[in-house]
Order: C-alpha cells, then structure tokens, then sequence
C-alpha cells in the first residue's frame, strides 16, 4: 500500500467510527461536519505524499491546502504525525519503524521553520506561547529538537522525540490479527469488527495518558476525568460489550462535543496508527520491530 493510500484510507476510517468527542459520520460537532475532514484529506494527500519533498515542506504546504480548502484547522495534528511516516515510507528497501527513525534523525532547522509556519497557519485551538522555541518566531533547533522540548506536555511532540514508540509498542499491538485498513467509498460505514478495531484503539490511546488538545483548552483536571471515562469504556469493551450499538456510548459522545470537549490529539494519534497499520499490511500478524 502506497503512504497516499494508506493515508487516505486511515482518514477515511476516522470519521466512519464514532469515536466520542470527535465528528464522525454518526455525529457533527465542535462547529465542524465529517465532509470537511474528508475534504481535508483529499486535498492535503498529494503534499503530505510529495515523493522526496522534506517533512517540514509537506506539513506547510498540506496545512496550506487543507486551510484554502475546508477554512479551518480539521488536521494539524494528523499531518505533523503523518509527514514523517509519509517521508520515511517512501524508501521500501528499509523496515518502517527504523526508516522514521533516520527521518526524525534527519531533521533540520529549515523543517522545523516550515512546520512553525504551517502551525501558525492552522491556528490549533490552544495554542499558546512557549518560553524556548514559539512557533510564532524563527526557530534556531532542529525539528526534532524543538518537538522534544515540547514533549512532557504534548503526545504529538513526544512522538517525534521517541521514534514513534507510543504507536509502535502500545498501538499498533492492540489491534486484532485479522485487521486490515478497509476501502471507503465517500460516507460508507465499515463492517462491525472494524469499528470496534478502531473504537478499542480510540478508547486505549485515550485512556493511557490526558489528552494534550484537551489539557490545552481546558485544563488537567479535564482531561483526567475524560482520561478516567475512556478506562471504564476500555472495561466494558473487554467484558464484550459492543459499544456502538450502546445508547450511553452515544450518550457520552453528545455529552462531549456539548461541553465542547475534543480528544483532538487521540484522534490524531488514532489516524497515525491506522496509517502505520495500513503500510504494515503485508507484514502481519506481528507488529513489533516492524
């Protein structure tokens, strides 16, 4: 599977499971439509997939082609974390996970001015001003080395500092044996086991550590009670229950997206592993050391 496929394959499938506090095709919210991130992944694949272009140039001109597109930020994080695993990709003759490895190795400060400019562009909610390395000025560090400075406090950055471990060690193993990342045509809907593939990836990302979008808008304590919510959905996802035909798991969705409440980053994080899951296809039923 090519990195443009696996990529728009993985976007598809985010919006297609009701993942709560997210928009779906179940569910609208925080002022936004599933069409707009469908969009928004049409239009930013052919940069965030420019074969040989650098990973700060691919966040710019995606985030760029998502903004003249859709007029707001639906995919920022998704691209900070899919720009690497794109670049790193395109190189088949060298295992993934140490391929995005020499690429964060690689990074420079003109990556890092690029992607600066590309988050100022995109306006994440939240965002605010950093003592060492704001985005809003020139950077004077690698891409790299910024992202780790960033890393205690945001789960994106950290995955920049770590190799993409989270996703590697803690994600991609969850998913069942038997997963592959399905074909969507616009507004379709996935079979059953799928959705609740994807739904128990959401719930154990976001119930292994607060959510950064959340913890930036408003505040830990927040994020510790959504945090403490994802476990016991983890708990009842384990005692077979199926979630998406569960009124209460439906019920928690409208009650986040009404508080305004966006585990935006567990999305993000969600997406990244599907793509990753999608370029490891063939290489199933083992993950580790990919």
């Amino acid at each position: 599977m090519t990195p443009r496929e696996a990529f728009l394959r993985a976007c598809a499938l985010d919006v297609a499971v009701r993942k709560p506090g997210n928009v779906s095709l179940d569910a609208p919210g925080h002022g936004m439509q599933a069409a707009q991130f469908i969009t928004s992944a049409a239009v930013a694949a052919d940069a965030l997939c420019a074969h040989g272009a650098s990973v700060g140039s691919r966040i710019e001109t995606a985030v760029q082609a998502t903004r003249a597109a859709v007029g707001c930020n639906t995919n920022l994080g998704i691209l900070l974390l899919c720009a690497p695993i794109a670049r790193a990709a395109e190189d088949g003759s060298i295992p993934l996970r140490p391929a995005i490895e020499a690429v964060l190795a690689g990074l420079t400060v003109a990556d890092a001015a690029a992607a600066y400019r590309g988050i100022a562009l995109a306006q994440p909610g939240g965002l605010g001003q950093a003592q060492q390395q704001d985005v809003h000025q020139p950077p004077t560090v690698d891409l790299r080395a910024a992202m780790a400075l960033a890393a205690e406090h945001d789960r994106i950055a950290r995955q920049y500092r770590d190799g993409f471990a989270e996703l590697f060690d803690l994600a991609l193993p969850a998913l069942p044996s038997g997963f592959s990342l399905p074909s969507l045509a616009p507004g379709s809907r996935p079979d059953a086991a799928t959705v609740a593939a994807v739904q128990a990836l959401y719930l154990l990302l976001l119930a292994s550590r607060p959510d950064s979008h959340i913890v930036r808008k408003q505040g830990p304590a927040v994020a510790q009670n959504v945090m403490a919510a994802a476990q016991d959905w983890r708990a009842r996802d384990a005692a077979a229950t199926a979630l998406d035909t569960d009124p209460a798991f439906a019920a928690w969705d409208a009650a986040l997206k009404a508080s305004g409440v966006n585990p935006g980053t567990t999305a993000d994080l969600t997406v990244a592993s599907l793509m990753l899951a999608g370029l490891l296809q063939p290489q199933r039923p083992r993950w580790h050391g990919s």
